[in-house]
């Protein structure tokens, strides 16, 4: 049986790019400003060239499908007065180095933020396909002529071979916008990282990428997300955002965050999303939004578990199982009466080991540690390094429990590139 191949050669957007165009005998037509693709296909194939003729500067373009030979140079047929008539993009064409060259893209498998160095093709026969983005820095080395250098660099001092990094073509997608990229992987993959790592790829995109990758997730991932963003980028995002989406997206955050965010707003836009959420939710957030950032009644939660201490441990997992998706923490689980007057707390360790029909009251712990609402962030800090608490609760002057501050929250204020 005799075995046909096909000849295959990989070829780098930079090598193509100021390649010289010559006819048939050798004689020089201008050189490769950039090459046009068609985005029909899964790898997309090379249409065109985009060219500037010797001595002109004006952009010119001619058909793959002209070309003889790609060796040194880019050996074409003779070009008529048609073909040179003009560079022009059409519908459903890409230009590579125009539209992706230094261009981001988001890897779903790094959680990581790249920049677009080279472009991988693949010649088969006479046909050149886009089969990778290069996101690595061989890449860049490459694009300035650095490439052979650097290899022997790295060889030498470190013993290391610098390896090419590719992201297949396949993941990504342009936009409507040539200038933008993004996932052309479900959108459920980018629900499936963690919110913190969603957080570090929307912080690292341009305010534009941002903004795609943002508005494309669902509700309760951008929730997520946005809790672990900057403050700053927080405000942007949601300035993006009619009031109505934004309020949706709000009432799915903690209301301590909620009431952080919309602290930072503009008070006309804070307004209106408080009208579009739902009144419990909205009157949570108001509470807090009336106390300063960096005292405890601006650090706690008003989503946090307490019952009565009559309930039973049985009753008091069955409320917990109920209610664990509208609280912000369930490391404890605060005893007190409908006044908000606290008797004691007991840890979830304690009642998973507990006799079902035991009552709170004779469970739980009454030497609780306190604050005020007025309490400042420093000396709280020292309490939850002095006891190694997860969570304390904040008393008002009548001494009736209001909030609690978990350590995250803290942490977000004192130390933000930690709580974050």
């Amino acid at each position: 049986m005799v075995m046909n191949s096909t000849p295959q050669v990989f070829l780098f957007l930079s090598q193509l790019l100021g390649k010289k165009i010559v006819d048939p005998a050798g004689r020089p037509w201008g050189k490769v400003c950039d090459l046009v693709v068609t985005l029909a296909e899964p790898y997309p194939s090379v249409t065109a060239v985009f060219f500037t003729p010797v001595g002109e500067k004006t952009f010119f373009r001619f058909s793959w499908t002209r070309i003889l030979e790609l060796g040194q140079d880019l050996r074409v047929e003779p070009l008529n007065g048609e073909e040179r008539a003009g560079a022009t993009v059409n519908e459903g064409e890409l230009l590579l180095k125009d539209s992706l060259l230094d261009k981001q893209i988001v890897d779903t498998h790094g959680a990581k933020v790249w920049r677009v160095n080279d472009l991988h093709l693949l010649k088969v026969n006479h046909n050149l396909r886009l089969v990778h983005v290069d996101v690595g820095l061989r890449g860049l080395m490459r694009r300035v002529g650095w490439e052979k250098a650097m290899d022997k660099f790295f060889q030498w001092f470190f013993d290391y071979h610098l390896t090419d990094s590719f992201i297949p073509w396949r993941f990504v997608q342009p936009l409507s916008s040539p200038d933008l990229l993004r996932l052309k992987i479900a959108q459920y993959r980018l629900a499936q990282l963690h919110p913190a790592d969603l957080a570090d790829i929307i912080e690292e995109l341009d305010i534009h990428k941002r903004t795609e990758v943002f508005q494309s997730l669902d509700i309760e991932t951008a929730a997520e997300a946005l809790e672990e963003t900057d403050p700053k980028i927080q405000v942007r995002l949601i300035e993006t955002l009619n009031p109505a989406h934004a309020s949706d997206i709000i009432e799915e955050m903690s209301p301590s965050e909620a009431a952080d965010l919309l602290g930072d707003l503009p008070k006309d836009k804070a307004e209106g999303i408080l009208k579009e959420m739902e009144k419990e939710m909205a009157e949570d957030v108001k509470k807090l939004l009336v106390h300063p950032e960096e005292k405890a009644g601006g650090l706690m939660t008003s989503s946090f578990p307490a019952l009565p201490p009559s309930s039973t441990v049985q009753e008091a997992l069955e409320w917990l199982r109920q209610e664990a998706e509208n609280l912000d923490l369930i490391y404890y689980l605060y005893v007190s009466d409908v006044d908000g007057r606290l008797f004691g707390v007991v840890s979830l360790r304690d009642l998973l080991m507990a006799n079902p029909q035991a009552r709170l009251a004779d469970l739980m712990d009454s030497r609780v540690v306190t604050v005020t609402i007025e309490e400042e962030k420093e000396e709280i800090a020292q309490l939850f390094a002095k006891y190694g608490f997860k969570a304390i609760p904040v008393m008002d002057e009548d001494n009736r429990i209001k909030g609690v501050i978990d350590f995250k929250g803290l942490l977000e204020v004192v130390a933000p590139q930690l709580g974050k």
